[in-house]
């Protein structure tokens, strides 16, 4: 077992001896730039964060296992990024219009070297493929792990990890 997930196991064990405000040092970044992944806000971000902070809260009494934590707490801010790009699919094509996608910037500015290849190639991938690769290599998540985040099953998993990977090759060797 890894040592941030004893720790957190620890954290939420503590709870209620006032370890949240160590469990939200820990992790709020993160889910910050979980959240900005799917709806390309800081913003709105955000806000969707402070409101899973809000959530998490009033449901952590009833995490049956804290080793489980981080992917947990991944799991609910998936859940409302997706939900408020649901509720307004106008704004999101609004905001990947108007707001400046530092990452696409940095691709142009990398295009000669490997790593801005390797973003560019990344781009290219269906939007799936994409969050199963920044969770797995980005974001050090075993593969049951991101079942549990993006509430699919084993096999869509490897599939879309698979696929992602046969496709950057074809892409890289170009």
């Amino acid at each position: 077992m890894k040592p941030q997930k004893v720790f957190d196991s620890f954290l939420v064990l503590q709870y209620q001896s006032k370890a949240l405000e160590l469990l939200v040092n820990r992790h709020h970044k993160k889910l910050c730039r979980h959240a900005y992944w799917y709806v390309h806000d800081f913003d709105t971000s955000k806000d969707i964060v402070q409101d899973c902070w809000g959530t998490i809260i009033n449901k952590l009494h009833g995490l049956k296992d804290p080793n489980a934590f981080g992917s947990w707490a991944m799991r609910i801010v998936t859940r409302k990024s997706l939900d408020f790009l649901n509720r307004d699919s106008r704004k999101r094509e609004n905001l990947k219009q108007h707001c400046p996608n530092n990452d696409q910037e940095d691709i142009e500015e990398n295009r000669t070297t490997e790593i801005g290849l390797l973003k560019k190639a990344i781009w290219t991938l269906s939007e799936d493929q994409q969050v199963v690769l920044r969770l797995f290599y980005t974001e050090d998540y075993s593969l049951k792990e991101i079942t549990t985040i993006l509430d699919i099953s084993l096999g869509t998993v490897k599939s879309r990890l698979f696929h992602a990977r046969e496709k950057l090759k074809t892409i890289i060797k170009k």
